[in-house]
């Protein structure tokens, strides 16, 4: 691995912007999803079924689309005793976590004597797209349907895409299982999307899409908003470690590791450390832990094209490039004095993980906030999926003669500023 690491200036974030960015080819994968969801639109599971031969090699028939209640019970079966152990755990804490932000209806009076208030509904039918790629995530069915399930959605699909024997990983299907989950679809990829937004015969439409995915995953879903909604638009996984003194070099190395593990080749690895000679020591231990992984090739790609380290001597400058950065996941390995410091003054983290016992796979898999967090510095306008994604929220008001009275006057200037006397007369005729 490459020993050189990038100094900024203060004040030049040029660099670290260039660096942030994805310099993936967006109008090629445009023009593709463009066509997958036309093709999905007017030829429904033909050509579901066609797209799946061409991306994913399974030869699949519209009978085989769905996941059937025999491949449930086979793989609930196959589940070892620890593994259902640990799903049933991470199932808890997730949903310990999300129903302390169930939010509760609520009704007042105004200032004319009348009623208002908010209502709070689950979304009717929601879809949820889990990955497959390198690596089953058990762990994403967790993150996304357990809040679902919180937020008492009635309807609750899921997408995933299948081996090329069309099979989905037992555990992911033993997970659904455990959570009630009866309608799976054998459908990854922008076609699965496309099914879920204008629907096929074996496809029903839902109302929101949720779940991250590839470029053109998460290109179709930009696509299709309008149609259906959709949670956010989650890139390729990134991770922030801010190091100081007492920062543990094998720790550290260990966290960068960790997300470059994903694979896409996409992941963005940053390090921000107080002391030069920590960069040495860290780096050794890299190049030691990397040899013991699985998945090193693609780690060592990773870290050649999307591994940042930046010395910087002050906890203001690390603050200043964490904001600008927006990271993903945050890991604070840093003394407890410099804790409140750095969560205070970095604001728009997708996730903090604090201290330095704490992984970020925890997060990734069992702590109980959602995993699905936003990327491509989209955390400085937008929050990791929560309960309140799965709600829709609509407002009241009731008026009676006395409070209609009240608001009359105020009613009649408004109607005569915005020359709309259908409006006043709509209301001026009740009283």
């Amino acid at each position: 691995m490459n020993e050189g690491f990038t100094r900024y200036n203060d004040g030049l974030f040029e660099t670290l912007g260039e660096f942030c960015s994805f310099s993936s080819s967006q109008d090629q994968v445009q023009r593709v999803v463009e066509e997958i969801l036309q093709d999905i639109k007017l030829n429904g599971d033909e050509a579901l079924l066609r797209r799946t031969l061409l991306y994913d090699k399974a030869t699949l028939t519209k009978r085989e689309l769905a996941v059937s209640k025999s491949e449930l019970d086979i793989a609930r079966k196959r589940l070892s005793e620890t593994e259902n152990k640990s799903i049933l755990d991470a199932i808890k804490n997730v949903t310990l976590f999300h129903e302390k932000s169930i939010p509760e209806n609520w009704n007042s009076v105004n200032l004319h004597g009348a009623k208002v208030g908010e209502l709070y509904y689950p979304i009717r039918r929601v879809g949820i797209y889990i990955p497959g790629g390198n690596v089953p995530l058990i762990s994403t069915v967790i993150m996304t349907v357990t809040l679902a399930r919180v937020a008492n959605v009635n309807e609750i699909v899921v997408v995933t895409p299948p081996d090329s024997n069309g099979m989905i990983a037992p555990q992911m299907l033993a997970t659904l299982d455990i959570l009630g989950i009866k309608e799976i679809y054998k459908a990854g990829g922008a076609q699965a999307i496309a099914a879920l937004a204008y629907g096929t015969e074996t496809i029903p439409v839902v109302d929101k899409i949720f779940g991250p995915g590839n470029s053109f995953v998460n290109e179709a879903k930009r696509q299709v908003y309008g149609t259906v909604g959709i949670d956010l638009l989650p890139g390729p996984s990134e991770v922030m470690v801010i190091a100081d003194s007492t920062a543990n070099a094998s720790f550290v190395a260990a966290a960068l590791l960790a997300q470059a593990e994903h694979g896409s080749g996409k992941e963005k690895i940053f390090l921000l450390f107080s002391e030069e000679k920590q960069f040495q020591e860290i780096l050794v231990e890299i190049n030691l832990q990397l040899e013991k992984l699985t998945h090193k090739e693609a780690i060592r790609k990773v870290l050649t094209n999307g591994f940042l380290a930046v010395h910087l001597s002050s906890l203001e400058r690390m603050v200043e490039v964490a904001n600008f950065v927006a990271p993903e996941h945050l890991e604070l390995q840093v003394d407890d004095c410099n804790v409140d410091y750095l969560v205070k003054n970095i604001t728009t983290a997708g996730a903090f993980l604090v201290g330095h016992m704490t992984a970020t796979s925890l997060g990734d898999f069992l702590a109980g906030p959602s995993h699905v967090l936003p990327t491509g510095r989209s955390s400085r306008f937008s929050s990791g999926l929560r309960l309140h994604d799965f709600l829709r929220r609509s407002s009241f008001i009731k008026y009676d003669k006395d409070s209609s009275i009240k608001a009359a006057p105020a009613l009649k200037v408004f109607a005569e500023m915005e020359k709309l006397d259908g409006h006043g007369r709509s209301f001026s005729i009740r009283l």
